[in-house]
């Protein structure tokens, strides 16, 4: 039942930056104001009081002048005030003016309204004083016979709660109850009574549930929510009665409502682990997933089954095609789910079965338009790139189907077509060469620069066949269009010039220019002849389309600048070349293909230089190129540089395709880790643990763990370093917080020392944030003695990992109480590196979400040198110690001496926000300084701002 206390901070707090009225003021309000301004003014009074200002003056006031109202609103306020006010004196004792409220919470058990009753009925629940209650007895307990539902299950808690904080003030509650259920015929009132019949008896509870066993199956929603909780229980402490349980829960699992199901299936899973009930709970909650509306609803369910298939592997491989039902789902998100749990479960048996749905589902983003139809697309691509790798009977049949996709004009998902492309060619010897024909006849139809270069790449370096390399030649050639490109551009225009140069016609032996204009009348109404650079404009048009006309994609590439592909096709045309000498006799037609392609060579880089494109090339392509001419020039010579291009590379690309395979059987024995159980581990036997309540539940252990109740206690020295020092030691109030980070949460724990010999009044500590940090819990005011100390609590919910600062006071009263005094607080710091988690994401995502993040942070590195002067490679264990993020360059890359280093970066914090950084740093010499910067990226400019200003980013700082 939700506590008076959140409903009142929900329904009367407000902005606190306007001016507190006085006590005065209030009273004055209170007294001659209308209902609807006393309505506000409680509101006022009751964010006043729980921002720390308990207000004990008002008490009166309140019981004169709202305690006789008899609006509705009004009084729920009244009961909000008389939850929190304080109800005893400096004494310890009851306060006088509370045998008026005691008078007026009588009457309103008594009202003839049954919302005020079932109100205050719900007051009593929270209501802990044993002087208050006792007259209030015979009142709450004639409520239950009320002739009204609302009163009725209210007082039945009511009745609960008085028993539960004080036995015997009415020992008689159990039996109370039990007649209460026995007797009632309303759903919600049957639901409290034996919910609080549980919590006050589970011996009374067990004997009504034995009593009405057979019904329950058949008993409404509410009731049967609360018999699985209190039968999950149950089972625990009565294993006897588990077989029972089972069959009831067994039946549970048909039931009509979703609420019933689920919390049927959770229960059957915490009370046994035999494989038939854990294939039926799965299959429930897939049909949950599949049935209900509500997208948070499948990704809560879809949860519950992902944890099953941890704890019991391999149980529930056979219902892979149920989960991808739930791809019927129009969220991405939940696909995505759906989709990472269906290929844990894929295995030898129904491997074939996945594939085949998946490449239904890829031919529906053709023909159909989903949401976000490109992004589901690369996902179900990347799915079936993982099942192929993993299981290499399908390759064959996956290769043809993507290869489709590869004239996408997505980028994206043709992209991640050509890296599953590259893989296989490597892995799969046999599949080689139909895969390099399939290639070869789409070169005239790929649009995407980056899948270009990794089909070229393809076909250089697996076109081992003669016939192949001619067939690639002639597609290259083709696509490439009339060579040498220059000159050939150059005709077009000059012919499409001469197509619209201006007519002439001959006067007197003299060509003059044939007049073209017509008449036109202006806005002033005079004439005007419409001259002749109408046509011209026409003309200049005119040329600018042939320079846009369609031409093959590889011409169209170079032209518009892009020269890492034409890098690319000098390599493939060179090792094309090297590898047809190597396995023809016909020299004749080996020198025809190398002048054709140092041809081709010369023309791009002439192109390049050029005013005819729209960029001029870079000395890093033209080297590049020119290395590849000189190449061709001399291998015949030099037989290391046919080594070099035809081994050396694929040697490369064989390493790195290990490293990655490295990297998901790491990833995969991680996650395997986390369900391991070592031989030498502590069994955990629930029977001889410590139980407070003789009891111990799964739901409790979870509910737990989402509190932090089962954290680690860390050692004194990690705990130290939170303790934040607030004042100086010379201040009259010494102050100091330890701060504890909860995910979502920052709770400052302060301890306050009173370093006076006065009594300090009135004591309250006022914090305040900047940025993305909200106080939802403030200290209460409190009286602290001379040389008194005193510890108080502050929580403030943290929403992003954007910079925040906690700032705030001490205030207290002078000892005459007509002196306020103000202790200012140093400032807290939230710590980004508590919000900041290493992960890992693949290259081709990386470099997608590089450029399409636009907030960048720029940190230029500068590190002194010396002898004891860090080397790269330590630097960069540095940086991302310091920073939480993991390192995605491979091993390989990061390996051996250099005087330069780059490598990427990538973290992503709790709230979902992904991290970026690249790393370029250099060092001179073996004691020189290391330079360079990093550079972040993210999606929002406080996490790149936030990460670029951590100490260990500091120029000199590391």
């Amino acid at each position: 039942m939700a506590s008076f206390l959140d409903n009142a901070y929900s329904l009367v707090h407000q902005d606190n930056s306007a001016d507190q009225p006085s006590q005065q003021d209030l009273k004055t309000q209170l007294e001659k104001g209308t209902e609807d301004s006393k309505v506000e003014t409680m509101k006022r009074i009751l964010t006043i009081m729980l921002n720390g200002d308990p207000m004990p003056n008002l008490l009166m006031h309140i019981i004169r002048f709202v305690m006789p109202a008899k609006g509705k609103h009004l009084k729920k306020l009244l009961y909000f005030y008389y939850e929190i006010c304080p109800k005893l004196d400096a004494n310890g004792k009851l306060k006088q003016e509370m045998i008026l409220v005691c008078n007026g919470i009588r009457n309103d058990l008594q009202h003839p309204n049954e919302f005020i009753r079932g109100n205050t009925l719900r007051f009593l629940c929270k209501l802990r004083e044993p002087e208050l209650l006792e007259p209030l007895l015979s009142s709450a307990r004639s409520c239950l016979e009320h002739r009204h539902a609302y009163v009725r299950k209210n007082a039945v808690w009511a009745v609960a709660s008085i028993f539960q904080h004080s036995e015997s003030m009415i020992p008689d509650a159990p039996e109370l109850i039990q007649n209460f259920l026995a007797n009632e015929s309303d759903t919600t009132c049957r639901r409290n009574a034996f919910a609080a019949l549980m919590a006050v008896s589970h011996q009374k509870a067990l004997e009504y549930l034995n009593s009405a066993f057979d019904g329950i199956p058949s008993a409404d929603e509410l009731i049967q929510l609360v018999e699985l909780e209190f039968i999950r229980k149950d089972a625990i402490q009565n294993s006897a009665n588990k077989a029972r349980y089972l069959r009831l829960i067994f039946d549970l699992l048909e039931a009509g409502a979703s609420t019933v199901v689920y919390e049927a299936a959770t229960s059957l899973t915490a009370l046994t682990s035999n494989p038939v009930a854990v294939k039926a709970v799965a299959g429930k909650l897939i049909e949950l997933s599949i049935k209900e509306a509500d997208n948070n609803v499948k990704l809560i369910v879809l949860d519950r089954v992902d944890q099953l298939r941890r704890r019991n592997e391999g149980i529930l491989d056979d219902l892979a095609m149920e989960i991808l039902r739930v791809l019927s789902s129009p969220d991405l998100d939940v696909r995505r789910k759906a989709l990472g749990i269906a290929l844990e479960m894929v295995s030898s048996k129904n491997v074939q079965e996945v594939i085949m749905l998946l490449k239904k589902e890829l031919a529906k983003t053709v023909d159909e338009q989903y949401e976000k139809n490109t992004e589901y697309r690369q996902l179900l691509i990347q799915s079936i790139h993982q099942c192929a790798i993993k299981f290499s009977e399908i390759a064959a049949s996956v290769v043809d189907v993507l290869m489709d996709f590869i004239a996408d004009f997505n980028n994206s998902a043709a992209v991640d077509v050509i890296s599953f492309v590259k893989e296989v060619v490597e892995k799969f010897p046999k599949l080689r060469p139909s895969i390099v024909e399939r290639l070869v006849s789409t070169l005239g139809e790929v649009r995407a620069g980056k899948v270009y270069r990794g089909a070229l790449w393809v076909v250089g370096e697996y076109s081992l066949r003669e016939n192949d390399i001619r067939d690639a030649w002639k597609r290259i050639r083709a696509s490439l269009g009339e060579i040498p490109i220059l000159a050939s551009e150059q005709r077009l225009l000059d012919e499409a010039s001469d197509e619209h140069a201006e007519p002439k016609e001959q006067v007197n032996g003299h060509a003059k220019s044939a007049p073209s204009g017509s008449r036109k009348v202006l806005a002033d109404g005079t004439y005007a002849t419409e001259s002749a650079l109408t046509t011209n404009s026409a003309a200049a048009a005119k040329l600018e389309a042939v320079k846009a006309a369609q031409k093959p994609p590889l011409r169209q590439f170079i032209l518009d600048g892009d020269y890492y592909l034409a890098t690319v096709l000098s390599s493939t045309l060179t090792k094309l070349v090297m590898r047809y000498s190597e396995i023809s006799t016909d020299e004749a037609r080996t020198n025809a293909l190398r002048a054709e392609a140092m041809l081709i060579m010369i023309s791009i880089i002439r192109v390049g230089q050029s005013q005819f494109v729209k960029a001029p090339i870079d000395e890093d392509s033209v080297d590049r190129i020119m290395s590849c001419v000189r190449s061709l020039a001399e291998f015949a010579q030099r037989r290391e540089l046919e080594t070099t291009f035809l081994e050396d590379t694929r040697k490369a690309f064989r390493a790195m395709v290990h490293v990655e395979e490295k990297k998901r059987a790491a990833k995969a024995a991680v996650e395997k880790a986390k369900t391991a159980v070592q031989v030498d581990d502590v069994f955990q036997i629930r029977q001889l643990a410590k139980k407070s309540d003789g009891s111990v539940d799964e739901i409790e252990l979870d509910l737990e763990k989402a509190t932090g109740g089962d954290s680690a206690t860390g050692d004194l020295t990690s705990k130290l370093s939170r303790v934040v020092q607030l004042t100086g030691f010379s201040d009259p109030v010494y102050a100091e917080a330890y701060v504890t980070v909860q995910q979502f949460d920052i709770i400052l724990d302060v301890l306050l020392v009173n370093q006076t010999t006065e009594t300090l009044q009135n004591l309250s500590v006022e914090f305040a944030t900047l940025g993305d940090l909200k106080v939802v819990e403030r200290p209460t005011t409190q009286n602290l003695g001379p040389r008194d100390f005193l510890n108080v609590q502050s929580t403030i919910k943290v929403s992003s990992t954007d910079t925040g600062v906690i700032f705030g006071n001490v205030v207290y009263d002078s000892p005459s109480g007509t002196d306020t005094h103000v202790v200012i607080l140093n400032d807290v710091h939230a710590d980004i590196m508590d919000y900041i988690k290493p992960a890992t994401c693949t290259e081709t995502a990386f470099r997608t979400m590089w450029t399409e993040f636009e907030w960048e942070n720029k940190v230029n590195i500068n590190i002194k040198g010396g002898k004891e002067s860090k080397t790269l490679r330590q630097f960069l264990d540095h940086l991302m110690k310091s920073t939480n993020m993991s390192c995605l360059t491979p091993e390989a890359s990061l390996s051996g001496d250099c005087q330069f280093l780059s490598a990427n970066l990538y973290a992503r914090s709790v709230f979902g926000e992904d991290a970026l950084a690249n790393l370029s740093v250099e060092k001179e010499g073996e004691d020189g300084p290391i330079t360079g910067f990093v550079r972040i990226r993210s999606r929002s400019q406080g996490l790149a701002l936030s990460l670029g200003s951590l100490k260990g980013l500091k120029a000199g700082t590391i």
